[in-house]
């Protein structure tokens, strides 16, 4: 007994050796009122200081696992263990209609999974290898030296207020009219659909989206119980004809849309159909939910605004916006804006949840945001990607068979092929050519799409870019044959 510890580099030896000996005792090892050796007893068989020892007692001793008495040493406390170790519970039995729906949509545990060796262009995440890490540092230290032990502490659920004044700011300059407007952080765009659609939807009602549209927020719509409707899209924005004649059939609760390097397509819907869709939903009285996707990766043409600084003085659009495919994913930091009151509400919300979003983490990112840092990596970031964008766009024309490729701008193409070819197919095939992508199905609201996939290129170099596209487009044309 105690010979047999064995210390790893990564942990201090007084914590190694606490939980040491309180498994002991918990696995009945050690039993009560048994004697533990001496601290320099212990010391000499671990060859450790004796203050290490020490220190582990006195750990114990705190957490009532062992009694110190003077003079006598240290002994077992009275712990009644008594393992209840024959009982199995079904777990599967207990299990509602949400977690059942919840797992069924799952992408990442029932989609093709990449291996150590594979080209992928599943992913639409920022290339980690651009972050300016030690901009980042610099940030933490400076915003900690100022407010450390404030940010470790609980915070508010609306969310930090110099990264709510901001971003406030951030959005006016996008064009938002920010008068009677407000804003509240959440854990990414995931979260901010997701409390919108709980404050603002019942199950059964129905919601219009573009078709195809966002994976997630088809899983999250679902999980709420809503009837989805899905308008087509052309190649410059959502069908007109079709949302109107969509919204005058059903009683809309709301609309959803990505104008914006659209996912998955990358389409930019135009100026006028902005214009024109606003009006629409307006003529209905249908409110919208604007997922502000990769807007800051445009490389070529005039800024365009968002619907919601579209609708100048109105109220009637709510921005969910995130940095997260452009900057710093693991941070998981979005913000909902909308009408004033509207986020008074959805604050409640937000805060029976899970009371707020890490405080450090948006203190940190507000650092960051305010010294000029985004600016100056958005500056980097849009050449490099724009260079991947343009190569992967000529390699997709010339290898792979295709009826359309959409996208312009942001990270990643969309490929339409022939409709006798099914991506599913293809990707099964390229799984065994170490190519993986993401299958255009699962961007759809009905049926359709059996014949589309997304290649996200944002992770990849130029050479695996060529060499997996060329493998993409000799398995198609073997299927064609």
């Amino acid at each position: 007994m105690f010979t047999d510890i064995s210390f790893s580099d990564d942990r201090p030896l007084y914590l190694q050796i606490r939980d040491y000996i309180k498994q002991m005792i918990l696995k009945g090892l050690l039993s009560q009122g048994q004697k533990l050796p001496s601290t320099r007893e212990l010391s000499s068989i671990l060859k450790v200081s004796r203050n290490t020892v020490i220190l582990a007692y006195e750990y114990l001793q705190d957490e009532g696992f062992i009694e110190v008495l003077r003079g006598k040493g240290a002994f077992v406390s009275a712990i009644n263990i008594d393992y209840q170790n024959q009982w199995k519970f079904d777990w599967n039995s207990k299990l509602n209609s949400y977690t059942k729906l919840a797992n069924e949509l799952d992408i990442v545990k029932h989609e093709a999974k990449w291996k150590k060796g594979m080209i992928s262009f599943k992913s639409i995440a920022p290339d980690d290898k651009l972050f300016d890490v030690e901009d980042f540092k610099r940030a933490f230290l400076n915003r900690f030296s100022l407010e450390g032990e404030k940010l470790l502490n609980y915070g508010y659920a609306q969310g930090y207020k110099p990264l709510i004044e901001y971003l406030l700011h951030y959005m006016s300059n996008k064009g938002v009219n920010i008068e009677g407007k407000d804003i509240l952080i959440t854990n990414g765009f995931t979260e901010g659909f997701d409390i919108v659609l709980s404050a603002l939807t019942n199950p059964g009602d129905y919601i219009l989206c573009e078709n195809p549209t966002h994976n997630t927020a088809i899983k999250i719509m679902k999980l709420h119980g809503l009837n989805i409707l899905g308008v087509d899209i052309e190649e410059d924005g959502i069908n007109l004809n079709e949302l109107k004649k969509t919204l005058s059939l059903k009683p809309i609760s709301m609309g959803f849309l990505i104008p914006s390097y659209h996912n998955p397509t990358g389409i930019v819907m135009s100026p006028e159909k902005r214009m024109e869709a606003l009006k629409i939903f307006a003529r209905y009285k249908v409110p919208i939910i604007e997922d502000g996707f990769n807007e800051e990766l445009r490389y070529s043409g005039s800024h365009l605004s968002p619907l919601a600084g579209l609708c100048g003085h109105g109220n009637s659009v709510i921005y969910i916006g995130s940095l997260s495919k452009v900057l710093f994913p693991g941070l998981r930091i979005g913000w909902i804006l909308g009408d004033k009151d509207l986020i008074s509400k959805l604050e409640s919300v937000k805060r029976s949840r899970d009371i707020h979003t890490s405080f450090l983490d948006q203190a940190v990112l507000y650092e960051y945001l305010v010294t000029g840092n985004l600016e100056k990596y958005l500056k980097k970031a849009r050449r490099i990607y724009r260079e991947k964008y343009d190569f992967a766009l000529e390699c997709a024309k010339k290898y792979i068979p295709h009826k359309r490729i959409l996208g312009e701008g942001g990270l990643h193409i969309f490929v339409e092929m022939d409709e006798n070819i099914d991506a599913r197919l293809v990707l099964y095939r390229y799984i065994i050519r170490i190519v993986i992508f993401m299958p255009g199905d699962i961007f759809y609201t009905d049926e359709k799409g059996k014949n589309t996939f997304r290649l996200g290129f944002s992770r990849s170099t130029l050479k695996e870019i060529e060499k997996g596209f060329s493998i993409i487009g000799e398995i198609i044309k073997e299927m064609e044959e």
